[in-house]
């Protein structure tokens, strides 16, 4: 395969060269990440069943990279470069995509690679089976007077105008699947993920994480840091409150993810949740973007309330430029002039982000509509237009909810979305 060889290849280049490469192949990185899971539990004292099951996945590692494992150099070689300083990652997106006929040797992309280098571009090796391609990054103007068309060896050279060149499906052709702990986004499975808008107290995540797992829901949610309207408002239980949430996740075996607001936050989160929410609110919170995109875990990022959907993939492009290609993106309603729902449920925008996106995307029809009686309608429209899942607060008795009650589905109404769902998601190719 070209790509395999180009990543065999890497094994001689310099930090920098690693640098990109690593951050540039996501699949790449999900893999080392579950190579370092595997790692970090094999010091856990485990029983031999889940020995056993690791052994398992570090072979099905092996086999996807077609690489011996553990003893590769190589990915000694990419954790060095995943851990790299940010001086070693490229800065902005690439500007052109250089595709080679076949048949073109190692060495001919070399000699090019090195002449984007002497005229001061960076190079980056993009993944890809059927032709082997470079991203070159710099200014478009000296890409232009390079003329690299007209070499001998370059079948295609295509620039990417956009400003959100990372999350470009023009720069990544094929759909990026982002792992939360072990519940894939991505794929073909549409994934739900569900739970109370507030941790409030231990009871209350037990009873919401049970009516979930036990409805067919993928993952938990719950916020711990809350951002509300009102200075008086439920600001969430901090700390205790993540640890109830992972514990109520852990109980029932379900992956849990919960809201980040600020920067001062993010290694409390990251000790309990699977991965990190961006409210609204946050969206254009840029130094908690760069932050985020220097962390290893999942970023659940949401549309803002008057954001257009270029500002989202813009939001994005901030945590996957410094390094953290595992971002999902959210639609949950807009802001409008209608008053007869909290807010305006854009789900035109999702069929529009998978195309111009290779990240997943969810729908939040709780905050999109603020109105517990279309939640279920909206989901299921969501499933229909081709989201990759759904986002859904559930709490044991809205009635009693300190936040969001009027949007909180009742233990019942949840499952009977569920089994609504099934069969849309079916009908569109897909499993629940």
């Amino acid at each position: 395969m070209l790509r395999q060889q180009a990543l065999t290849a890497a094994a001689g280049s310099s930090a920098q060269q690693l640098a990109e490469l690593a951050f540039c192949d996501g699949e790449l990185l999900r893999l080392v990440a579950r190579r370092r899971a595997v790692q970090q539990a094999l010091g856990l004292g485990l029983d031999a069943p889940q020995q056993q099951a690791l052994a398992r996945l570090q072979q099905e590692t092996a086999a996807t990279l077609e690489l011996p494992l553990p003893t590769t150099p190589f990915f000694a070689l990419v954790d060095a470069a995943c851990a790299a300083p940010a001086e070693h990652r490229p800065s902005r997106g690439p500007a052109a995509i250089i595709v080679f006929k076949p048949g073109t040797s190692r060495d001919q992309v070399e000699s090019l690679v090195q002449r984007l280098s002497a005229a001061g571009c960076k190079p980056l090796y993009l993944p890809g089976d059927e032709r082997l391609a470079i991203g070159a990054i710099g200014d478009e103007r000296l890409l232009a007077s390079l003329r690299l068309e007209s070499h001998p060896q370059v079948e295609s050279v295509t620039l990417v105008p956009s400003a959100h060149k990372l999350v470009s499906r023009d720069f990544h052709p094929h759909d990026t699947i982002v792992n939360i702990g072990e519940l894939p986004v991505g794929s073909n499975r549409f994934v739900v993920i569900a739970g109370p808008c507030a941790v409030e107290s231990r009871e209350q995540m037990t009873q919401a994480a049970e009516v979930v797992q036990r409805a067919g829901a993928n993952g938990l949610r719950g916020g711990a840091f809350k951002p509300r309207s009102s200075p008086y408002a439920f600001q969430g239980l901090g700390r205790e409150g993540l640890e109830l949430l992972a514990a109520a996740a852990r109980a029932v075996g379900l992956p849990c993810v919960t809201e980040v607001v600020e920067t001062a936050d993010i290694e409390v989160i990251a000790a309990y949740a699977d991965a990190f929410q961006v409210g609204a609110r946050n969206m254009q919170n840029y130094s908690l973007l760069k932050a985020l995109g220097q962390q290893r875990k999942p970023v659940l990022l949401k549309r803002g309330m008057a954001a257009e959907v270029k500002d989202l993939l813009l939001a994005a492009e901030y945590v996957v430029s410094e390094g953290n290609g595992a971002v999902i993106l959210c639609e949950r309603g807009i802001r409008t002039f209608e008053t007869a729902t909290r807010n305006t449920l854009d789900l035109s925008a999702v069929p529009y982000l998978k195309q111009r996106s290779h990240l997943p995307v969810l729908v939040d029809p709780s905050h999109g509509t603020g109105r517990r009686e279309l939640v279920a309608p909206m989901a299921r429209a969501a499933a229909a237009c081709g989201a990759d899942g759904i986002l859904v607060e559930v709490h044991p008795d809205p009635a009693q909810a300190l936040s969001d009650g009027a949007q909180s589905l009742y233990p019942q109404q949840f499952r009977e979305l569920m089994i609504g769902l099934r069969a849309i998601v079916t009908a569109v190719g897909r499993t629940l």
